[in-house]
């Protein structure tokens, strides 16, 4: 008797690329600009697929789409599978080193936290190649590879796995030079007075001064002086220049107060218990040394 091998029942191909972009990115419309596509093509892409498969992958309300737990679990499975096709075709090209471990971090981390602590890194683990990529963006906007991710908690992060969560602490911070009065002398409702530096992003997936303020109680009709800039580094480096009064995070901004460029004005600080996480990229085979990388990270956490 001859076994005939049957083709195995996949969806059209054509139809997970749409959804692997819609699934990385929690938007129809930012997964059409990704592939140069209209928001309805990729809508009814993702609708034929969902047909196919006999289950809904994502909840529809009010213009925004958001995963369901088949389409979490379907968009890493499917993320992995073409993020393993990318990763091998960019080593058949030489674009990137097969034995290379990449941590993709954002950009204000990258250079207050991660920079002064690296060295502890490769004399801790010093056979692996690391390379790190900084970034503005949130993850689901990488345009690389990567094995670890750091950045703020609550920013997109898809379908990438979380490998754990940090505390931090938000904080006003400010030159010595801004301020007559002695460090931590004012109180919340003072900083009003002051020129407030914000950092405006769209979405605004981290804490700015108006949520600042009714955490910590005020409410006020006065209208402070607000600069915007549209990067974090830019806006403390701004509050360190004497221009106005910046929210600081206390992992990002401690050697800079450390070393006196930054002080803090006021005591009030609100608490994130998660606000900073790390993230495990969507690769099938996991990088041999990732683990190094992840057990230091945690411990840099644990210790700071």
């Amino acid at each position: 008797m001859v076994i005939q091998n049957k083709p195995r029942a996949l969806p059209p191909l054509s139809r997970l690329r749409p959804f692997e972009a819609a699934a990385r990115l929690e938007s129809f419309s930012r997964a059409a600009e990704e592939l140069g596509m209209t928001q309805t093509a990729v809508s009814k892409q993702i609708s034929q697929l969902e047909n196919d498969l006999g289950t809904r992958l994502f909840d529809r309300r009010n213009r925004a789409v958001f995963l369901t737990d088949a389409g979490r679990r379907f968009g890493q499975v499917v993320g992995t599978a073409l993020s393993d096709i990318a990763d091998e075709v960019a080593v058949l090209r030489g674009d990137r080193r097969a034995n290379e471990l990449v941590l993709h971090c954002q950009l204000c981390e990258a250079f207050y936290w991660l920079m002064p602590r690296l060295v502890r890194f490769h004399q801790r683990c010093p056979g692996v190649e690391l390379r790190v990529l900084s970034s503005l963006k949130p993850i689901t906007e990488a345009g690389e590879h990567f094995d670890v991710a750091i950045q703020t908690s609550g920013r997109a992060s898809g379908t990438a796995r979380l490998a754990f969560s940090a505390d931090d602490d938000i904080f006003p911070v400010c030159s010595p030079d801004l301020l007559n009065a002695a460090d931590g002398s004012l109180g919340s409702a003072d900083l009003l007075n002051y020129p407030l530096l914000s950092h405006r992003v769209v979405p605004q997936d981290w804490m700015d001064w108006p949520a600042w303020f009714e955490a910590t109680g005020i409410t006020s009709s006065v209208k402070a002086r607000r600069i915007y800039f549209d990067s974090y580094p830019v806006t403390l480096q701004a509050a360190v220049a004497g221009q106005g009064i910046a929210l600081g995070w206390r992992r990002t901004t401690e050697g800079m107060i450390a070393e006196g460029k930054l002080v803090r004005p006021c005591i009030e600080s609100i608490a994130q218990p998660a606000g900073i996480s790390v993230y495990l990229g969507n690769a099938r085979t996991t990088h041999a040394d990732t683990g190094k990388l992840i057990s230091w990270l945690s411990d840099e956490f644990s210790d700071s």
